[in-house]
């Protein structure tokens, strides 16, 4: 076998080739040269250049809005445009005489809407499809009266208002409920051996003006005017409740997509659902700015200080950092290297290692490690451990080693930069200090005090400054500023003095708040009007201990909702039933709880049908239907077009699962937590949080292979993936409906676009690895997962991007493994734990630099699924099964409220009440002495 790494460190032969065994013939230093550059020109042939520039990417919801529409639409689809304008045309001169779209007065482009609405309403499909097309082509800007893409772009978004205030949605959404149920078109899909784009005509329409309406309406802007603004309120209203006694919109969407993935509907527009499935649960539930506004206002609604800072903001101002060495990437268990080998180096690292620094991340080379090749019985392990994975669940791929670089050069001082401090704010949780103190009071006291993190009797002196450092933990200076806004704006207790109010806000922006019985003294005015106040001191006394105790920590809405949850829990008689707030998010929850595995498992078919690195089986579903023309191409620049076509479609089909996915997790997370308590086996119990329809939709995708997924989808070179030119900028809309179009060659679609990266595969890697830390994080039985699937050299990979966010949530999964890799993983990856320390937020006491979970066992894992399992199955049932007439449900015993109600009776009761009486009442004996003894 040949030693890859023999290139690189070994001594080759004078031709530059080595023999069998690695060990060049003759003189080898000499050819050394050489060597390098063959392995160079070698690797940048395979996997490109690993000096990638920073990409200047700005993550958000969405892409700009020309882009987000021009993804709608394959570039198969382009010859449709004509004929959606010829659709038009025709109608429109037969019902306008001498006169064009644009100069219409509003009142009369009305008029024709209507009469538009009213030629759909008809039995032959063709007539009523070109009339959808005319419609189409309306909702696309009237492009053929527009001069230029910006024209274009206001046209549209000023006919999709019109035609939503003239109720064209409700009119598709009723034909798109007729083409869903209609059996011929399915069954005629069935028969056919290959499907293309002509078997979806009608639906591809319906979706294409529905999805042009929501995301024309969904788009604010300052000019707007307060009818639009209404407009788009009402909208979201309508998406987002059922509206008529029918299930919400996304529902139905969502239904669309199982019934594609189950083949009863191969021909549906999956690309379309998915897009318009996408927006429609960013426009009802909002976006990612939504999102924090939303924590935000729970947060005060709970008397929660505000949050230290937004993750999204923070990451912008982040620098990306420089790659690890390219042998970092491929042998992550490197054993040390033998004796006789490190005799010779071991001065020059030693002295390396003294003048090392600790902000090597900011370093573009590593000024101390000297990698090794990875042993040939290692070697074998990875690639045991890869054939397991692909075996098992068919899924990740194994990776060819490469061959080490050659040595570096020195790095010059000019190129090292230092920062400035860390970027994150270090939180402590109330968990962490209790956790903290059961241990030390385990080892030096010998038993422990539940829930109480105040008593430190028999603690030796560091462990109390360790609480105290615990309890501060860098709390920021506007945060301390709005615990006092809390403590004098409390609901209930206003109005509060004047003095109290502006003293508090005026003085208490200091390093530390001062104890209450120092504050008291030295401001004997604040004194005297407590004194005075007629909720008397004791009241300040209780919210100013409440505010002085929250400034130590981080208090989250889980744990303000965990106490309700549990109050729930312990008095459900008394406390009587649960009001649940009606919300956009709780509808969506309630309508998916049903069929929720089977959305999540549909969703993960399809973007395992759309990954770069999955191959094509037989029984995978077909994800091209809406995409591939009918006659196939027959030259090589149709075949070259198509072929962009195909991975450009895949890519959207990534990207709006990705971002559905997302959001959907983030939603759930923030509308509902509950939390309870796991007792592993000989150990003490531990409690955790379980947000639980957040839980129950990441269990589901974890039961069904989502983590080996996505790791699957970042086994490729994804440095080529995020850089990909699969786009045709003529063809996109609104490009190729204004210019004309230039003759294509096969050159200029090589050469692609002069854009430094593909925007929506950059998105999709970013938010791929979001929804990968939210699976794993807080739950050691999927950080295994992790590792048992080998994600980390996989993972190391994607740091070859120089993009600041995507590289923060490569770190962050690092981070939760680094653990369970073992100490030789930790020493070989040094500058990877200098990036982990430099860039991702902090947990005081958290041993993940260096801990060895060595309690940790696969049974502790399996029983904390299934304990997740049982809690989530069980508020589900508490929450959402209850019956109507349930035995738990309360009962009016008293005697006088009971005969005080009054009763409905019928008309003709008073005609026959005294038969009744005689019949139910007198004529019925009753045995007294045995009715009261048994009472």
């Amino acid at each position: 076998m040949e030693d890859p790494a023999a290139l690189g460190a070994g001594n080759p032969p004078a031709n530059g080739y080595s023999n069998g065994n690695g060990n060049g013939g003759g003189k080898g230093k000499p050819a050394a040269p050489k060597g390098r550059e063959t392995f160079r020109s070698q690797r940048r042939e395979s996997e490109g250049s690993v000096d990638c520039p920073t990409l200047e990417f700005e993550y958000g919801d969405t892409d700009g809005h020309a882009a987000e529409l021009s993804e709608l639409y394959s570039y198969t689809e382009n010859p449709e445009f004509t004929t959606n304008r010829r659709c038009f045309e025709e109608d429109f001169k037969t019902q306008v005489q001498g006169k064009e779209w644009l100069e219409l007065e509003e009142d009369a482009q009305k008029a024709y809407v209507m009469g538009l609405l009213d030629r759909l309403e008809v039995v032959s499909r063709e007539r009523r499809l070109k009339v959808a097309r005319a419609v189409l082509y309306l909702a696309q800007g009237t492009f053929g009266e527009c001069d230029s893409e910006v024209d274009v772009l206001h046209w549209s978004r000023y006919n999709c208002f019109l035609l939503y205030q003239m109720g064209t949605f409700s009119a598709f959404l009723e034909l798109l409920h007729m083409e869903i149920d209609n059996s011929q078109a399915c069954s005629s899909a069935l028969r056919k051996p290959a499907i293309s784009i002509a078997d979806s005509t009608e639906l591809r329409v319906l979706l294409s003006v529905m999805y042009l309406m929501v995301e024309n309406i969904r788009l604010e802007r300052e000019t707007d005017s307060y009818g639009w603004r209404r407009a788009r309120e009402t909208f979201r209203t309508e998406l987002s409740f059922s509206m008529h006694n029918e299930e919400p919109f996304a529902l139905l969407l969502f239904s669309m997509v199982t019934k594609f993935c189950s083949g009863l509907a191969p021909h549906f527009p999956i690309k379309k659902v998915l897009l318009l499935l996408w927006k429609v649960v960013m426009f009802t539930l909002g976006g990612f700015e939504q999102l924090q506004a939303l924590k935000v206002q729970k947060r005060e609604e709970l008397g929660l200080p505000p949050l230290a800072e937004d993750s999204i903001q923070v990451v912008k101002s982040m620098r990306a950092a420089s790659p690890p060495s390219y042998t970092l990437d491929l042998g992550e268990s490197q054993l040390a290297p033998p004796p006789s080998k490190l005799r010779g180096r071991r001065g020059s690292r030693r002295q390396l290692l003294t003048k090392q620094d600790s902000l090597d991340i900011y370093n573009e080379r590593d000024l101390f490690k000297t990698e090794e090749p990875a042993t040939e019985e290692e070697e074998e392990s990875a690639g045991d451990g890869e054939r397991t994975l692909d075996g098992e669940l068919d899924l990740l791929e194994q990776d060819p080693l490469v061959p080490p670089p050659p040595s570096q050069a020195p790095l010059s001082a000019e190129r090292v930069a230092f920062p400035k401090g860390l970027p994150w704010t270090p939180k402590v949780r109330q968990k962490d200090i209790e956790h903290f103190l059961e241990m030390s009071r385990n080892k030096f006291i010998g038993f422990t005090l539940e829930q109480d993190t105040d008593t430190l009797v028999g603690l030796p002196r560091p462990i109390h400054e360790s609480v105290k450092t615990l309890k501060q933990a860098f709390w920021p200076k506007r945060l301390r500023h709005a615990a006092c806004r809390i403590l004098v704006a409390q609901p209930g207790i206003e109005p509060v003095p004047p003095v109290l109010g502006a003293w508090s806000l005026n003085h208490w922006t200091a390093r530390e708040v001062p104890p209450l019985a120092l504050w008291l003294k030295v401001n004997a005015k604040v004194f005297a009007a407590l004194q005075t106040w007629k909720y008397g001191i004791n009241t300040v006394l209780k919210h100013f201990a409440a505010v002085h105790d929250a400034k130590h920590k981080y208090i989250s809405i889980a744990d303000v909702q965990i106490k309700n949850e549990e109050e729930l829990e312990k008095c459900p008689m008394s406390l009587g039933e649960e009001v649940v707030p009606e919300t956009p998010c709780e509808i969506l929850y309630q309508g998916m709880l049903c069929s929720l595995p089977q959305y999540m498992i549909a969703l993960l078919k399809i973007l395992l049908a759309a990954a770069p690195t999955s191959k094509a089986k037989t029984d995978s579903i077909n994800i091209l239907a809406d995409v591939l023309p009918e006659e196939m191409p027959i030259t090589v620049l149709q075949s070259m077009k198509l072929g962009i076509d195909v991975n450009r479609h895949k890519e959207i089909i990534v990207k709006s699962i990705s971002a559905l996915l997302l959001l959907l997790l983030k939603h759930f997370k923030l509308n509902h937590i509950y939390q309870t308590f796991y007792s592993p086996p000989n150990k003490h119990p531990f409690c955790f949080d379980l947000l639980i329809q957040f839980e129950y939709v990441s269990q589901h995708l974890v039961f069904a292979n989502c983590i080996p997924l996505i790791l699957k989808f970042f086994n490729q070179n994804i440095l080529s993936y995020i850089t990909a030119k699969n786009s045709i900028s003529v063809l996109d809309y609104p490009c190729c409906i204004i210019q004309d179009l230039p003759e294509l060659t096969t050159e200029s679609l090589e050469a692609g676009d002069n854009n430094q990266f593909c925007w929506r595969n950059l998105f999709s890697c970013i938010n791929l690895l979001r929804l990968l830390n939210k699976l794993t994080k807080w739950k050691h039985s999927r950080t295994m997962m992790l590792v048992v699937f080998k994600s980390a050299p996989i993972l190391k990979r994607a740091l070859k991007v120089k993009q600041a966010m995507l590289q923060l949530y490569v770190l962050k999964l690092l981070k939760i493994q680094t653990k369970y890799l073992g100490r030789q993983w930790r020493k070989s990856n040094m500058k990877t734990m200098s990036a982990i320390y430099q860039k991702v937020r902090h947990r005081m006491n958290d041993d993940w630099a260096y801990g060895n979970d060595i309690d940790a066992r696969p049974w502790d894992f399996q029983a904390e699924e299934c304990t997740l399992r049982a809690n989530i199955e069980a508020f589900n049932s508490r929450r959402y099964d209850r019956p109507q007439d349930s035995e738990f449900s309360p009962v009016d015993n008293c005697l006088q409220s009971v005969l005080g109600q009054r009763l409905d009776l019928p008309e003709d009761f008073h005609y026959s009440y005294e038969l009744w009486l005689e019949r139910e009442v007198f004529s019925q004996p009753i045995c007294w002495e045995e009715l009261l003894q048994n009472h």
